[in-house]
């Protein structure tokens, strides 16, 4: 079993009709009352003139016209939300030293540290999604490493800081697609067990779209992270120009 160097973890900065109206009505005229005159001899009756009529051509309506009808303007295609940029994620002191940022690659940050004058490099990523059984039960910040120590010649080396104690003498499990790999744990972080599968999980890890990391807690608390490798290539590339 390989000794792991332990680094000191301080908690970081942790989400409105008209109605026509008819015309007037016609007047009915009643005749007024008369004295009838002395009878006269009636002159000789004229024939009354024919009158001359020439009926009203009637107006000829014009035709409507036919309303133009109003043009719809374009709709202005929405603009399309910009996805939010990637948090780093805040680590923990490495013995003592402060981490530099060295490139935010999606989900994981690259950084690099030199705690005592020795280059340390790795990826980091927290999980995007946690549960606990029983549900909701309080944990301290959790990450996965991928640390390169160029002075130790250690290279791609997989840790978990899980954010509780492990139940002592149990294991842990990473799965990465269909595969699963055993972890060895102790208080609160987990390694991989079998020091042969680390480079296959690495490789599983880049090309992999997440990683399940399962333990118990000493609590007997169950605990299922997902972690996003979106990025994590291009993070591992990043540290691996550093600490060559």
């Amino acid at each position: 079993m390989r000794i792991h160097r332990r680094w000191q973890i301080a908690l970081p900065l942790l989400l409105g009709a008209v109605l026509a109206v008819p015309a007037s009505a016609q007047q009915q005229l009643e005749p007024a009352d008369t004295v009838a005159p002395a009878p006269a001899k009636p002159a000789p009756a004229k024939k009354p003139a024919k009158p001359k009529t020439t009926p009203a051509k009637p107006a000829e309506a014009a035709p409507a016209k036919p309303a133009k009808p109003a043009e719809a303007a374009p709709a202005k295609p929405a603009k399309p939300a910009e996805a939010a940029p990637a948090k780093p994620a805040t680590p923990p002191n490495v013995g003592g030293v402060k981490p530099t940022l060295l490139g935010q690659y999606g989900e994981w940050g690259a950084y690099t540290a030199s705690p005592g004058g020795k280059k340390v490099c790795f990826a980091i990523a927290k999980p995007t999604s946690s549960q606990t059984i029983p549900p909701d039960r309080p944990r301290n910040p959790i990450y996965m490493f991928i640390s390169t120590r160029p002075a130790e010649k250690v290279s791609n080396e997989v840790s978990i800081i899980i954010g509780y104690p492990f139940k002592p003498g149990t294991e842990a499990s990473a799965a990465v697609g269909a595969t699963s790999y055993a972890l060895y744990t102790q208080q609160d972080g987990a390694w991989i067990k079998n020091a042969a599968e680390e480079a296959l999980m690495v490789d599983a890890m880049r090309a992999g779209q997440s990683a399940v990391v399962k333990g118990v807690s000493a609590k007997g608390t169950q605990s299922s992270d997902t972690f996003s490798l979106k990025g994590l290539a291009q993070a591992l590339d990043r540290v691996g120009q550093e600490c060559k």
